[in-house]
């Protein structure tokens, strides 16, 4: 009896000193093992890293503040912006109308057509002065050179007179607000004749010369 129980105890004994070896075993926290390794930082340091977080910060204000000046001023230039170039339609109807008026044939060289087309170029110019005065200026385009930037071409026209590229022909008048562009110029811009009308003329001439 007296064996049992002392076996009893040393297996208790065991059992104990097995869960104090594991407990002893047991990883402690790893947000507080690394708080305790951690250092502590200098007065020197922590100076040195509040400055630059200061300097962050203003870095961050001083940006913020000159990009809402730049949208303040362009609110202010360009606000009207999509107005404008609704506005140029004006300019398309009185010039489809300008032209409807002149290709009709009952109407081609009356009084009362004259009179009409006089008022067209009054109301075109007047239109054209309000929007110079609100600094929408029409694009020079004829007898200049092609821009991208500026013009859009719709069209070649063979002109041996002029130097390829350049614009002769005007369908529709691009315009400016300020340095921005409202709409480009569409336009027919010069180019060489065919290489084969020049073949013609050699065949021609060869025939002529046998």
């Amino acid at each position: 009896m007296e064996k049992e129980e002392n076996k009893t105890t040393i297996d208790n004994q065991e059992i104990k000193e097995q869960l104090d070896d594991n407990k002893t075993d047991q990883p402690e926290d790893k947000e507080i093992k690394k708080e305790k390794d951690k250092e502590e930082k200098s007065p020197e340091e922590k100076i040195t890293e509040l400055e630059d977080k200061l300097a962050r910060t203003f870095a961050e204000m001083e940006n913020q503040r000159r990009r809402f000046e730049k949208e303040k001023i362009d609110a202010f230039e360009y606000g009207g912006y999509s107005f404008a170039k609704e506005a140029l339609n004006l300019i398309d109807n009185l010039e489809r109308s300008k032209n409807i008026l002149e290709n009709d044939e009952k109407l081609k060289n009356t009084e009362a057509l004259k009179k009409t087309l006089d008022h067209f170029d009054i109301i075109y110019k007047d239109i054209i002065s309000i929007f110079s005065k609100n600094n929408i200026t029409p694009i020079e385009s004829i007898n200049k050179k092609l821009d991208p930037n500026l013009h859009q071409a719709m069209m070649e026209i063979e002109d041996d007179n002029k130097e390829p590229g350049t614009i002769i022909q005007e369908i529709q008048k691009g315009f400016m607000l300020k340095d921005r562009l409202l709409r480009p110029s569409l336009v027919g811009v010069a180019k060489k004749t065919t290489l084969k009308n020049e073949k013609n003329e050699e065949n021609k001439q060869n025939l002529e010369d046998k």
